[in-house]
């Protein structure tokens, strides 16, 4: 399948539609803009999907060493390598982790399970030893290590990704995130991002249908006054292919049932619900000042 091909159906429609100076153009070197069809990385993140089921056969531990050494090869502000992973290999913790949120009880059966971590306390200790003040106590200090803790999660996902393994990032071990911060004994300024279980793929996992870069891309300024109309054009395609059955609806008692559940009906109604509400007053015990 050629590189055009995969961007189509992963958006739905050809890239050129609303970005007609795709085409291929050479830039004065003479490169061409257009990448060559072996470009692996590319078609590796264009047919990410991800996975909750696995084959029970585990990963062996000089291919998650590998993985992590790429992971942690990503980019890093200001090179102060902020994130730290804590891999749950102990089945009774991993299960004392489920029976608190029972909500990720399918990660029992995946062969790895992680919690990707912000760590802001690293750099505090460093200053602490060498007697330096950190004077960086403030917002941007949670802000730096949560983003760092997400790019290199991502690059392991890649990296996963390229050598047949699948993936699940899963935000819901925040939603009790008390229970979890003690059962990893996180210490002050650091803090869990997200879980993420790691497999041999049971079953060809399907990709999702992106809003197309005609809603996410802006030049120059930000411009949303057609989004509302695109999202509703994204909407139509994305259910032709992937039409979610009626008893998916989300809170059908409150909103009914919608005779087009598409994308935005869907998540319009997940977020009409509280979620992870105490986020803010576990992080302010973290010791986060969050002015």
């Amino acid at each position: 399948m050629t590189i055009q091909r995969l961007i189509e159906d992963r958006y739905g429609l050809p890239l050129c539609d609303h970005f007609p100076q795709c085409g291929e153009e050479h830039s004065q070197s003479g490169h061409t803009t257009q990448p060559t069809e072996d470009n692996s990385t590319l078609r590796t993140i264009l047919q990410h999907a991800s996975a909750r089921k696995f084959e029970s056969e585990k990963i062996q531990e000089s291919l998650m060493q590998l993985l992590f050494a790429t992971a942690f090869s990503a980019p890093s502000k200001s090179d102060l390598q902020q994130v730290s992973v804590v891999r749950i290999t102990d089945p009774s913790q991993r299960k004392r982790i489920i029976s608190s949120n029972p909500k990720i009880a399918w990660t029992e059966h995946a062969p790895q399970f992680m919690v990707w971590c912000a760590d802001n306390r690293r750099i505090r200790k460093v200053c602490e030893e060498k007697d330096y003040p950190f004077a960086n106590d403030h917002l941007d200090s949670f802000m730096n290590a949560a983003v760092d803790a997400g790019i290199v999660m991502q690059t392991f996902i890649i990296a996963a990704d390229s050598v047949g393994l699948r993936c699940c990032p899963i935000s819901e071990v925040r939603d009790n995130i008390e229970s979890l911060s003690m059962e990893l004994n996180l210490p002050e300024h650091v803090f869990p991002v997200a879980g993420l279980c790691v497999g041999w793929p049971s079953e060809s996992p399907s990709t999702s249908m992106r809003l197309p870069l005609n809603i996410t891309v802006h030049v120059n300024k930000y411009d949303d006054e057609e989004a509302l109309f695109r999202i509703s054009d994204y909407d139509h395609r994305r259910e032709a292919i992937d039409q979610p059955p009626t008893e998916k609806q989300r809170q059908p008692e409150r909103f009914g049932i919608a005779d087009i559940y598409g994308w935005s009906e869907d998540r319009a109604r997940q977020y009409s619900v509280p979620l992870r509400s105490g986020f803010g007053c576990y992080i302010r015990k973290q010791r986060f000042n969050l002015c």
